[in-house]
């Protein structure tokens, strides 16, 4: 990493005041010697993440979101200030010329296993990865996916980056928020089963039990269908949603079909016609920010309990 002067005076007043601190990030434990000066976030979930917490001016650019027509109106005017380094994954040749010391991605959003761009690859260049929970599944083992893997992720970069105490207060916020919406809703005489759309006609790519989906459900009262789904995000037979007939169907919407393409694909295919959420046209829209790690899961939840009680 090129230093400037003023990065280096900025890093010579941070010392001054951090001192060394370790996270656990997946399977490795990660040591930082002063907060990152120079972070690149890939995706748009975990862009926000560093927004919330302050710290676009720690930023040098993001990458991998355009390419998936994922930044809304509101995270555009949030990152007007940062450049998009790459519309897709990045290559280990985007993040080293943009001087990065700090990575802030996860497997399958924004590194692959055995690909150019992982934490063994950008170490010898200077430049430290923090791993998005979630997606530890992908290289080893860990609970089902829950809200405190968000939380996790908020309280870890407040200290990587030392602010921790606005770390706190966030989490302490979403969570009381979160707790205040829940317990105001009428309660539920049965867990609603509940199917998560993503993507695909020939065969369905759908939230298993470590996505974030099966936490947001969870969390709002409801059941999961793929819940007993040893996967991420993954696809599965057309055969097996129809036979777990789902009351509510989920649909993420991003990409190139809307979220109304989708829903006009299954209330209008003759082989969904008996699942209950197509006979009850029992349909919510989720955003792709809303259903993947970050700070729009809050709404997500409220979202999808209100749902689930018909209001």
């Amino acid at each position: 990493m090129k230093l400037t002067l003023t990065t280096l005076a900025a890093l010579m007043i941070a010392g001054s005041a951090f001192a060394q601190t370790t996270v656990q990030s997946c399977d490795r434990e990660v040591t930082f010697e002063h907060p990152p000066q120079a972070a690149v976030a890939n995706d748009v979930n975990l862009l926000e993440m560093m927004l919330v917490l302050g710290l676009a001016d720690r930023m040098v650019g993001y990458t991998g979101i355009s390419g998936w027509n994922k930044l809304d109106q509101e995270m555009t005017a949030g990152v007007a200030a940062l450049p998009e380094l790459s519309s897709k994954y990045p290559s280990r040749e985007v993040l080293i010329g943009a001087d990065a010391d700090f990575f802030f991605a996860g497997w399958n959003y924004g590194m692959k296993v055995g690909g150019e761009v992982t934490p063994e690859t950008l170490d010898p260049f200077g430049i430290q990865v923090y791993e998005l929970t979630e997606s530890c599944i992908h290289i080893g083992q860990k609970a089902p996916s829950s809200m405190e893997d968000m939380y996790n992720d908020l309280r870890n970069l407040g200290t990587i980056f030392d602010v921790s105490d606005r770390a706190e207060s966030l989490i302490e916020g979403y969570q009381a928020e979160l707790d205040a919406f829940l317990t105001a809703l009428p309660p539920l005489e049965t867990a609603p089963r509940v199917f998560v759309y993503d993507s695909g006609e020939d065969v369905p790519f759908t939230a298993g039990a470590y996505a974030m989906p099966n936490a947001l459900i969870e969390a709002a009262g409801g059941t999961n269908i793929m819940n007993d789904l040893e996967k991420s995000w993954a696809t599965v037979g057309w055969e097996a949603v129809v036979a777990r007939d789902p009351e509510v169907i989920v649909i993420v919407n991003y990409g190139e079909v809307t979220a109304d393409q989708k829903r006009a694909f299954m209330m209008e295919n003759p082989a969904f016609a008996d699942i209950d959420a197509v006979r009850n046209d029992r349909f919510v829209v989720l955003e792709y920010v809303e259903a993947t790690p970050g700070p729009r899961n809050i709404e997500a939840v409220k979202t999808l309990a209100t749902a689930f009680r018909g209001q």
